[in-house]
């Protein structure tokens, strides 16, 4: 029994001594202020750094549909470099074109003016008669003309009446109501054409066995446009004390303070006109 005793006092010891010895506890650990700080301040970039990123990846995609656009301008630019290429070569076409054709329409200006003055020329001896009834030259115009012409302008010339052609114009009209055929006819030499020409200006018509005969010169078309224009000028001109003189073909001759001035158009004789002061005064003819 004295065993049993000894080895329950010193279970009693043990838990004694147990009991009285001190407990260990795990560690605690302490977040301080500047942990947490630095925490916030690591959360706030990380932050930052995933809105740059995405960021980045719309400013990739913004810079890819302008790669897009800015490729399909450059084509279209491309484009309209071709079509602005085509219209210089078209418009140089054009331009060089148009200075040919002024070139050629002032060639043919010229060479109008120079076909009419030579029908002028050729015409300036031409007398041509109206009033002849139809037939009355018989078979042979020149023998008519040779006894006729003395007799209808009272006129003696020096020479024998020598004709380079005489002829009716246009078909014969055999019907009397209507009205005859112009005859025409040039004199072989220029002073007998002139006589002509003088009486007829100076006198008018002429008789001839009751008919009724003018006689006047033979121009062509443009040029009696020309003289009409030039006469319906003149009571502008008689009006504004203007002499003047109209000569054949169709040249207005105005003398002023001495000088003479030529026109060849109604249009510089018009200009002329308006540009006068009502001082000017003019030579008589």
């Amino acid at each position: 029994m004295p065993g049993r005793r000894s080895s329950v006092s010193e279970a009693l010891l043990n838990s004694k001594a147990s009991s009285s010895a001190p407990m260990t506890q795990p560690p605690v650990q302490h977040h301080t202020t500047s942990d947490m700080a630095q925490e916030s301040t690591m959360d706030r970039i990380l932050q930052e750094i995933s809105a740059v990123g995405r960021m980045l990846e719309g400013m990739d995609n913004t810079m890819a549909s302008l790669m897009a656009e800015t490729k399909s301008i450059r084509l279209d630019i491309a484009g309209f470099q071709s079509c602005v290429l085509g219209l210089e070569q078209r418009v140089s076409l054009v331009e060089a074109h148009t200075a040919s054709s002024r070139d050629r329409d002032q060639e043919l200006l010229y060479l109008h003016s120079k076909v009419t003055d030579l029908e002028d020329r050729t015409r300036r001896d031409n007398v041509r008669f109206l009033g002849f009834p139809e037939a009355i030259e018989g078979e042979d115009m020149h023998l008519f003309l040779r006894a006729a012409l003395p007799k209808l302008t009272g006129i003696t010339f020096d020479s024998p009446l020598e004709f380079q052609r005489a002829h009716r114009l246009g078909p014969k009209r055999p019907n009397a109501s209507t009205r005859p055929q112009p005859l025409i006819t040039c004199p072989l030499r220029h002073t007998q054409a002139r006589q002509i020409k003088q009486r007829a200006r100076a006198h008018g018509s002429c008789q001839m066995d009751g008919q009724e005969i003018w006689i006047t010169a033979d121009f062509p078309k443009e040029t009696s446009e020309r003289r009409r224009a030039f006469l319906a000028l003149r009571p502008r001109m008689r009006q504004m004390e203007v002499k003047y003189g109209l000569f054949e073909p169709a040249r207005m001759w105005v003398p002023k303070n001495g000088l003479s001035q030529d026109f060849y158009g109604p249009e510089d004789l018009h200009s002329f006109l308006e540009g006068l002061q009502p001082m000017d005064t003019f030579a008589s003819l």
